[in-house]
């Protein structure tokens, strides 16, 4: 009997800085993976297609595409904006549908979601979130991002969760004015992203030593969003991802931060968290939003919100 051959995928992880592309055969084996800068969404789109079409020369028609993008997304099917980019702190890119867009291009079905849930299910099936169905996965890096799993189906309300966005209480001592050009510092994306540490302190997080006063102030807002995570969804585990959180010693911080927060309030029957092992770094070192993609690719048409 011949072997059916395996299918051919295509994955992309679109991101404000960067559009990581991949194809791979069932999503277990990447044959070709490219990183394509983020500019205008002509010249960016057309390097992903010019990618696609090119790989689907070398190795076959490419069934599916799974996208996990930056946002805010519209991401309901039954929406006439499915797959659009809504109004967004990214130049140019407010109204850009990339369903359709890709769709016309490449001429393959294209799944869509958030670029975090996508990093959720990666970390959910092959890092630090295997064994666990109560998830959350936070990126800290351009922007602040999340997507939270609950009993192992991603959780979706009228849309996606703007984790974000979601306002902390600002330091007394904390002058800055914020970096959310919706929020200013009102929202802990505007008080704790990458861009908010590189304007309040003149200069980006790796080239910060780790005895700098900025981390205790990160790790404070931080720890709040998380607190706030427990006693509304109540996780097993907090997944915490993004180039800011490369700075591994603000995974401490945090920990002691939120048992501050937590003040021996005891938020689920077992009592309150053990921070050691609920909030915990990314385990694919940047690989999960990738990888999900590739998971997202190989679901119905519906994506995670039917095939959790």
């Amino acid at each position: 009997m011949t072997r059916e051959p395996d299918r051919l995928y295509g994955a992309i992880e679109a991101g404000g800085t960067k559009f990581v592309c991949a194809v791979g055969q069932g999503g277990s084996h990447i044959l070709e993976e490219a990183v394509i800068p983020t500019r205008d969404p002509e010249s960016t789109l057309r390097d992903v297609t010019d990618f696609f079409r090119a790989q689907s020369r070398e190795s076959g028609p490419i069934e599916s595409v799974g996208v996990g993008s930056f946002g805010p997304l519209d991401i309901d099917r039954g929406s006439d904006s499915f797959g659009q980019i809504l109004e967004t702190s990214k130049p140019g890119w407010s109204g850009v549908n990339l369903v359709t867009e890709l769709e016309s291009a490449l001429g393959a079905r294209i799944v869509i979601d958030t670029d975090v849930n996508c990093a959720l299910a990666g970390e959910a099936k092959f890092g630090a979130g295997r064994g666990y169905s109560d998830l959350i996965y936070l990126t800290v890096g351009t922007g602040i991002g999340g997507g939270v799993m609950s009993r192992g189906e991603v959780v979706y309300g009228n849309g996606h969760p703007e984790i974000g966005h979601l306002f902390v209480p600002k330091q007394a001592d904390d002058e800055f004015e914020g970096g959310c050009p919706f929020h200013g510092d009102q929202c802990v994306e505007g008080l704790a992203s990458g861009p908010a540490i590189r304007q309040r302190w003149g200069d980006d997080s790796c080239n910060l030593p780790r005895d700098h006063p900025a981390w205790g102030l990160e790790a404070r807002y931080l720890a709040m969003l998380c607190h706030n995570l427990f006693m509304t969804t109540v996780p097993e585990r907090i997944i915490l991802g993004g180039g800011v959180m490369a700075q591994t010693h603000l995974f401490p911080l945090i920990r002691e931060n939120c048992v501050d927060l937590l003040n021996g309030f005891g938020a689920r029957p077992g009592g309150p968290p053990d921070y050691e092992t609920a909030i915990v770094p990314a385990a694919l070192s940047g690989n999960a939003g990738i990888l999900g993609a590739f998971l997202l690719a190989a679901t119905t048409p519906g994506g995670f919100a039917r095939n959790a």
